[in-house]
């Protein structure tokens, strides 16, 4: 087989003798064969680069966390043109049509001469399709905006990369983070990903609802379930049959609808309060929590068989204060939102503002972010968004920065040492704002401290 272009090879196995022998089997410089002990990582590997084909041996399809047979089926929808070959061993031969029935082009029985290798590969690719983009593959540069998230920093990268692996399959999703990091958000991302997209999204905020009224929320109730319940009424998994359900503070909840919430996804199906027949329904769900669920099921108020069903995908979110370079994208989203809402023509934001966003800690994360904003552009009638226009708590020393008077003829040495002492006492020695106070770069400061024998 003739080819200009490098055969690109992913081979998941459990040792590194199988793509040493790809390798050497295709020739010297016809392929470049990518390397994987598991199946968790080959949709990353997907996302960073094409691949003509993946190679699977039956140990490695089992290893790992990740289904191998729900992973072919993304990769035969998502990358077409990818032939699939499974290298089974004999004992192994049911695996092996389990990736047949998911996608799989060919498998071979081990052991595999060199020659079958090789002409197993070669023929893969004469009849791989002619047609089909990789939809996994990333633009190389990376993306400020996906969906409604916003961040270009590693943390957030590595988060829409996990949203869109979740969106792949259809399996439960557990999301934590602090307050404001966005888990709503994230939540919608894997919705509008995924393959329900064209169906019912019902989120329901468990923390908000009365707890006396959860299980009716959730699963519906017949006509006099309970005083008050004056008619039948469906729940949010009947009227979302087929779509997808996000449960917000999913912590919240008692042991009796955590029993309920375990059946539905054990045997999707589930009766209403008072009701005896038993209800079908067929959801996505995607749960949420602020609080350490792994640590709620040590101290006994979450049950630990319902946390490991609801945690088959775990995304963490990263808090505001771990992606710093992100602020300054944020405070441009929200600035424009919120100039059109207040029909405002605020430009911009004063360096010294950044300044004090970036030492903030921000406990109430993105969302302490957009609502500082919206205040400000409410109460803003200048062109620029000042220290003036913050809340108290991001700007505990604005009327408290101390004034300096020299007279004239003051050495302009002094003028400087007395500047930096009194700065550096400004900021409780702390040299990085010092720096930033003085408009010098820290390397700078290190360089007068020394000359003023302050060091």
């Amino acid at each position: 087989m003739n080819t200009s272009k490098p055969i690109r090879v992913i081979c998941v196995s459990r040792g590194a003798e199988l793509p040493r022998r790809i390798e050497s089997v295709l020739g010297d410089g016809r392929a470049r064969v990518a390397f994987e002990p598991s199946m968790d990582r080959v949709l990353a590997r997907f996302e960073e680069q094409p691949f003509d084909v993946l190679i699977i041996s039956s140990a490695a399809f089992k290893a790992g966390r990740i289904d191998g047979g729900e992973l072919i089926e993304v990769v035969t929808a998502k990358s077409p043109r990818t032939q699939i070959l499974f290298i089974a061993d004999e004992s192994e031969i049911r695996a092996a049509m389990t990736a047949l029935k998911a996608g799989s082009y060919h498998y071979a029985k081990l052991p595999v001469s060199d020659e079958e290798l090789r002409l197993l590969i070669e023929t893969s690719l004469e009849q791989r399709p002619g047609y089909g983009p990789n939809l996994l593959l990333r633009d190389e540069r990376k993306s400020v905006k996906f969906h409604d998230l916003i961040g270009r920093s590693p943390a957030m990268q590595s988060a829409y990369r996990q949203i869109r692996q979740a969106a792949a399959t259809d399996v439960p999703v557990l999301i934590t983070g602090e307050t404001g990091t966005g888990k709503d958000l994230a939540a919608q991302a894997i919705y509008r990903t995924g393959g329900r997209a064209k169906q019912a999204y019902l989120p329901v905020n468990l923390g908000a609802l009365p707890p006396e009224l959860v299980a009716s929320e959730l699963f519906g109730h017949e006509k006099g379930a309970f005083t008050g319940a004056a008619e039948k009424r469906e729940g949010i998994f009947e009227r979302g049959n087929g779509g997808t359900v996000f449960l917000d503070e999913i912590g919240s909840i008692d042991e009796k609808v955590q029993v309920s919430l375990l059946r539905l996804i054990e045997q999707k199906r589930f009766h209403r309060l008072g009701g005896r027949r038993a209800i079908s329904s067929d959801v996505r769900i995607i749960a949420a929590s602020n609080d350490d669920l792994a640590d709620a099921v040590r101290k006994g108020s979450f049950r630990e068989d319902l946390y490991y069903r609801l945690d088959v995908f775990h995304l963490v979110m990263p808090p505001l204060r771990e992606r710093p370079g992100d602020i300054p994208l944020l405070i441009d989203a929200f600035l424009r939102r919120y100039n059109d809402t207040f029909q405002k023509d605020i430009r911009g934001i004063a360096p010294e503002c950044v300044s004090l966003f970036e030492h903030y800690e921000w406990p109430g994360n993105v969302r302490e972010l957009k609502n500082i904003i919206q205040r400000a552009v409410l109460v803003c009638s200048e062109t620029v968004l000042g220290p003036q226009h913050l809340p108290a708590r991001l700007t505990p020393d604005i009327r408290m920065r101390p004034k300096v008077e020299f007279e004239v003829g003051t050495p302009l040495s002094e003028i400087e040492r007395e500047m930096i002492v009194r700065v550096l006492a400004f900021t409780n020695n702390n040299r990085k704002r010092a720096a930033e106070e003085l408009g010098i770069s820290r390397r700078a400061l290190y360089n007068k401290l020394s000359r003023h024998h302050l060091a």
